[in-house]
């Protein structure tokens, strides 16, 4: 048979193709009542459902979604017969197959869906960045979408993991409140022996760009990243941090977030989390019981506690939206992290950088907020979905077989102290650990801007626990362009990296990665603060000031930077405040004229522009964050600003039409 008669088809199949098949046997167990009072949709989904295979005798049991970001294809032997995105969602069928078989067992109906997630790894650097902070609340409403389309649903169990995917399903839990639901994270790979993480190796061109590392070298050690074949990234990124803000709302059970992916306390989570489902279903008690205010409170302080990532800025407050709840406004932040120290030693904060598999075992958030209670910081009484208030939660951890076995393993196995991992707060403040965020001002940032000073070399500070830097400005309009000066090393030590247009009109707030990274691990590169109007990956380390705002695009005077103008940045740990200015303009038109004069005069960059690969539905999504509240809301979908900004729009074109036909 030729090439083409292969594609085409042949005649072969058809000649074996039936026509018609033999129905389910038996008969569904229908009621005179459920005839003439259901929907008809009722009745046809039971049809479906038997049409699938499903026992008849067992089609009115209760029907529970479980609806995941799981990627890929695996053959029957666990390997890869389609490869997904990444790690996080390869292995979450596997979670999906424990949590059906366990709902079954307790007589309800399993149903699974779908919306998988991409990989900001995967994407960095490419226009594929563009799409993944849009993509959350798309997969939010498609999530949603899905909920809704089981009418008769009684829970849903949302099994994610990574930097979108999983705050895209606390997204949809939230916005079906009268739902019982829990959340039940996908957990962390395995650090691989004797191998870079999976951060670290992100930064393999750039080293060897300047030389730092052999060809071959680069080679073993981009083979050799990951220990286990699923779960999140071995550190506190974005996905690590926003599964410790699933558990710390409540929505997932205890000691869950940063379990090892495809171990036996992993497939545990996911039999456990079903039946805490069922059991709030069957006691009528919805999310919105579980999701309050308090509870948002609490998932900031425990964020703090982590150093957790930036990206949680734009998560948890759309959270709070999607649940109608009062959104955390920047001086919220500010307050949580003044009075909440940072109490964990991870990576990539440092100093000893324990992946995160260690910090579960060293006990997670439980542990964590074991700390938190004994400074007075938590709302206690904040109900969770394992049935218990979390003060109760928090007495049966501190006495817990479980806790001590966790504990103990870290110090047999792995030989380390989980009292170094987890610290009390004397032990933390006398090995110099600060609170995570800090949000500087100035005239570049008259709206505010974001770093996590957990993250800034101790080296780089001075005895006061103060970074403090001017420098030069090296502004560039695209991260390809920056990427291409660090590798080039025609950026100096001591200038400031200022890249501009990156917000989410121009790129739809891609982050930087690629950028952080480099300069990370290049000798010189940790003296190169960087400014930006975008965003950076919850890896990320350094004196990096993001979330600028205005963005440039929007009007914002970082677009109005130009090379060598002086830039002067300081960040106190200690006291959580920073500024970001220009102090001198470069060259003649800024001779003898203020700083605020000449960001008035000047006008944008002139290389300033969207990328011109921005995708429609990225602008759209632009369009519609921005009519919302922009980032600091969470660059959420507010229905209602949108709808009045629409109909003031149109007001104004009503306006000008009729002034302009009175002129005629």
């Amino acid at each position: 048979m030729s090439d083409f008669e292969q594609i085409v088809g042949s005649d072969t199949e058809i000649l074996h193709t039936r026509l018609s098949g033999r129905p389910p046997e038996n008969r569904l167990p229908l009621t005179e009542d459920l005839l003439r009072k259901a929907p008809s949709g009722t009745i046809f989904g039971l049809t479906q459902n038997v049409g699938m295979g499903w026992d008849p005798n067992e089609a009115l049991r209760d029907q529970f979604l479980m609806i995941s970001t799981s990627g890929g294809l695996r053959d029957a032997d666990g390997g890869p017969a389609a490869l997904g995105y990444h790690t996080g969602h390869w292995e979450l069928m596997d979670l999906m197959r424990e949590s059906a078989s366990t709902i079954r067992e307790q007589g309800g109906i399993p149903f699974a869906a779908y919306c998988t997630d991409p990989c900001d790894g995967r994407s960095q650097g490419t226009s594929g960045m563009m799409d993944s902070l849009p993509y959350r609340n798309d997969a939010a409403i498609v999530a949603r979408r899905l909920i809704r389309s089981l009418p008769d649903r009684a829970g849903v169990l949302a099994i994610g993991t990574c930097d979108k995917g999983l705050p895209a399903l606390l997204l949809a839990v939230a916005g079906v409140p009268d739902l019982a639901s829990v959340v039940v994270p996908g957990g962390v790979t395995l650090p691989a022996e004797g191998a870079e993480d999976a951060g670290t190796v992100q930064t393999v061109g750039a080293r060897f760009a300047h030389g730092e590392i052999s060809l071959e070298y680069a080679a073993e050690m981009s083979c050799r990243a990951c220990g286990s074949s699923g779960g999140g990234c071995q550190f506190l990124g974005t996905a690590a941090s926003a599964q410790v803000v699933a558990e710390s709302l409540g929505l997932s059970l205890p000691h869950s977030a940063l379990s090892p992916s495809g171990e036996p306390v992993w497939f545990d989570l996911a039999r456990r989390s079903s039946l805490a489902l069922i059991e709030l279903a069957r006691a009528g008690r919805a999310t919105r019981e579980i999701l309050t205010d308090h509870a948002v409170e609490n998932a900031l302080l425990v964020h703090a506690a982590f150093g957790g990532s930036t990206n949680i800025l734009l998560h948890l407050p759309a959270v709070a939206h999607a649940a109608g709840l009062r959104v955390p406004t920047v001086d919220d932040w500010i307050r949580v992290s003044r009075s909440t120290p940072r109490l964990v030693d991870a990576l990539p904060n440092g100093p000893l950088n324990h992946p995160t598999v260690q910090v579960y075992m060293a006990g997670g958030v439980p542990e964590v907020m074991l700390h938190l209670r004994d400074l007075g910081l938590l709302h206690l009484d904040v109900p969770t979905v394992a049935g218990a208030d979390l003060g109760t939660l928090l007495d049966w951890w501190a006495e817990s077989r479980r806790r001590t076995a966790a504990r103990e393993r870290l110090k047999s196995v792995a030989k380390i102290n989980p009292d170094d991992v987890i610290m009390a707060p004397a032990q933390a403040r006398d090995r110099g650990f600060s609170g995570t965020l800090v949000f500087p001002k100035g005239n570049l940032a008259p709206e505010g801007a974001v770093v996590k000073a957990t993250a800034i070399d101790p080296a780089l500070l001075g005895e006061d626990g103060c970074f403090s830097h001017e420098g030069p400005a090296r502004v560039f309009t695209s991260e390809a362009a920056a990427v291409k000066a660090i590798k080039s090393g025609t950026i100096a030590s001591g200038d400031v990296l200022v890249l501009i247009g990156i917000g989410p009109l121009g790129t739809g707030m891609e982050e930087i990665y690629q950028i952080t990274s480099a300069l990370k691990f290049l000798p010189w590169g940790r003296s190169v603060p960087v400014v930006t109007d975008g965003r950076f990956s919850g890896v990320s380390t350094g004196p990096c000031i993001g979330h600028v705002s205005p963005e440039a695009l929007a009007g914002g005077p970082i677009g109005a930077v130009r090379d060598g103008d002086r830039i002067r940045i300081f960040i106190d740990r200690i006291r959580l405040q920073a500024s970001v200015d220009l102090i001198r303009g470069y060259g003649d038109e800024a001779a003898g004229v203020s700083v605020e004069r000449l960001l008035e005069q000047r006008g944008p960059h002139p290389e300033l522009r969207p990328h011109p690969d921005l995708p429609s539905d990225t602008r759209l999504w632009a369009a519609l964050q921005q009519a919302s509240g922009g980032i600091w809301r969470g660059a959420v979908y507010d229905p209602d600003r949108i709808v009045e900004a629409l109909q003031a729009g149109r007001s104004r074109e009503e306006t000008d039409a009729g002034r302009s036909r009175r002129m005629e």
